[in-house]
């Protein structure tokens, strides 16, 4: 830990807002030693309620393995996202306790502790067709990771618009709504007609010719008509989650 990081440390256990063991739990957290390859912010978890996600896409096994061996060390959750197949292969035999999803490609191991916690908030996930799943299980894990309670409500999209009514009294009571569509996009303005929470629509790289790798759902999102709609980018779903889950926990909050 640099100077000017614990004179920040010591400055909170002076002012009362970190105890004497949570300071001293930090401090020793910081000593682990940082691999050379990343340099890991130990801190967000305090700071933002979760600890830093991994995106595996772009590292080596070798890289993956040490940044999650400095989680786990530094005793705090640790979630990767995008992971490829050897990625997940290699993790799996290390640790063969870790909740590991290949289709969403998304892995998370608990600190120790942390396994029995109680979910707060609920965060429901449509898909307008069977192809979205992947970007949705990836959204729908992200949340769950961050402790909130999940539901999968998959291919109700509007080419079948019996299929979403339906189902409309599994997810209106929702603290937020992700919808994930592809080809058209336009599941998420029709659900957010029927809603009263946030609704974040997430765009997916799936569907025929002018659908330009989810550039025309994209558009498609950004110009919903309804109010409560917000849209990220193409497959983010991790990003989809995150944000669904800190509204959740904030609705939530004790």
């Amino acid at each position: 830990m640099g100077s000017e990081k614990l004179e920040q440390l010591l400055e909170q256990i002076r002012s009362g807002k970190l105890s004497v063991a949570e300071g001293v739990e930090q401090l020793s957290s910081s000593q682990v030693g940082t691999p050379v390859y990343a340099n890991l912010d130990l801190d967000r978890a305090r700071r933002c309620g979760f600890p830093e996600v991994i995106l595996a896409e772009g590292k080596t096994c070798e890289w993956l393995e040490g940044v999650v061996a400095r989680l786990i060390q530094a005793k705090q959750d640790c979630f990767a996202t995008r992971l490829n197949p050897e990625q997940s292969l290699r993790l799996r035999k290390l640790y063969p306790d870790a909740e590991l999803d290949e289709t969403a490609r998304t892995f998370l191991l608990r600190a120790q502790g942390n396994a029995a916690i109680t979910p707060k908030g609920m965060v429901a996930f449509l898909t307008a067709g069977t192809g979205d799943i992947p970007v949705a299980r990836e959204a729908m894990n992200t949340a769950s990771a961050l402790g909130v309670g999940v539901k999968l409500i998959p291919d109700v999209g509007v080419a079948g618009l019996h299929r979403l009514l339906n189902n409309l009294n599994s997810f209106k009571d929702s603290d937020a709504i992700v919808v994930v569509a592809g080809m058209d996009g336009a599941l998420p303005s029709v659900v957010g007609g029927l809603v009263d929470c946030p609704v974040i629509a997430v765009p997916t790289s799936i569907g025929y010719g002018t659908c330009f790798g989810g550039l025309s759902a994209l558009l498609t999102m950004l110009n919903a008509c309804s109010a409560n709609v917000t849209t990220v980018n193409i497959d983010a779903g991790f990003k989809a989650g995150y944000v669904a889950a800190l509204i959740a926990r904030k609705a939530n909050k004790s």
